[in-house]
């Protein structure tokens, strides 16, 4: 029998409650989204509209291009989509500056998807499947340790999101010997920090980015190459995907939000159609517990 957690709501909660909850890799959730949505005429829109014009699991709203790439759409459902992600994702943002002030100094606004299909039974291949348990790694690029955030609205009138987990990235490190076998890869040890090579990589890319926005999504860090090879392994790895260890799943209902660091709390979709799913780097030295952040618990088991 599947265990399925009854989540807390934090809805009223104070901003201290709510920063240490992230931290310590719990997911925040909201019975109701705390911020106004798009009119219902945008929602019905959404719906109906894009699984028809697209067939990509997402649909992003870009905001150092101002644009939404790879969206086939016709010239006036590309003008309505990016509007409304747009300021969906400055809605969001003005309400976590206010409710997760201590992580908001430097953050980086990335994308703001719209996810329009189905996602149980898609049958993708594995590293791009969402309904199978991970954790999120290089968000866009190179995240050198700073933390991925991600806040996500059910906005499906009718039909709960389903997510599974298998606990957090610390706690799996810990029952899963075959996870540092995965972040060392080809090494004798873990490597999380940066070496000169990485550095004046990382600096070639920064320069060529402020011509080419979309190009940092191609920089890269010793860190993040660790936390790909973890996520690749979760999802490919047969003895890892059906070890039911731990295993839980929680409901989200229509018009229900949560947010989560997704670098350190495993998840899965199990099923569910409508959502919309902002993403944003928290720069690791605003977290007032960086010791439970991947980044120290990875090189801490090196």
């Amino acid at each position: 029998m599947t265990n399925t957690e009854v989540l807390r709501s934090y809805s009223g909660a104070s901003v201290a409650e709510i920063e240490d909850a992230l931290e310590k890799s719990t997911v925040v959730y909201f019975d109701r989204c705390p911020m106004e949505l798009p009119c219902e005429d945008d929602l019905v829109f959404l719906r109906e509209a894009l699984p028809s014009q697209t067939r990509i699991k997402n649909v992003s709203y870009h905001p150092e291009s101002d644009s939404v790439p790879r969206f086939e759409g016709s010239e006036a459902a590309q003008a309505r989509v990016t509007e409304i992600l747009k300021d969906h994702s400055l809605t969001v943002t003005r309400y976590l500056q206010r409710t997760i002030p201590s992580l908001a100094p430097g953050w980086k606004v990335g994308t703001c998807s719209f996810r329009p299909s189905q996602e149980q039974g898609r049958g993708l291949n594995p590293r791009s499947s969402n309904e199978i348990v991970h954790v999120d790694a290089g968000a866009y690029g190179a995240t050198g340790g700073d933390r991925i955030l991600r806040f996500f609205v059910n906005v499906n009138p009718a039909v709960d999101r389903v997510w599974g987990t298998k606990g957090s990235f610390s706690s799996l490190l810990e029952r899963h010997p075959a996870l540092h076998d995965a972040a060392r890869g080809d090494g004798d040890r873990i490597q999380v920090r940066k070496r000169l090579k990485d550095r004046c990589y990382s600096g070639l890319i920064s320069a060529v980015s402020k011509a080419y926005p979309l190009a940092k999504v191609i920089d890269s860090s010793p860190y993040d190459r660790a936390m790909r090879r973890i996520h690749n392994y979760m999802k490919e790895a047969e003895e890892f995907r059906d070890d039911p260890s731990d295993y839980r799943e929680l409901r989200f209902p229509p018009f229900s939000a949560w947010m989560v660091l997704t670098d350190s709390v495993s998840h899965s979709v199990i099923s569910g159609q409508y959502a919309f799913v902002t993403t944003i780097l928290v720069p690791l030295k605003n977290c007032r517990q960086p010791e439970l952040a991947p980044y120290y618990v990875l090189e801490s088991a090196a």
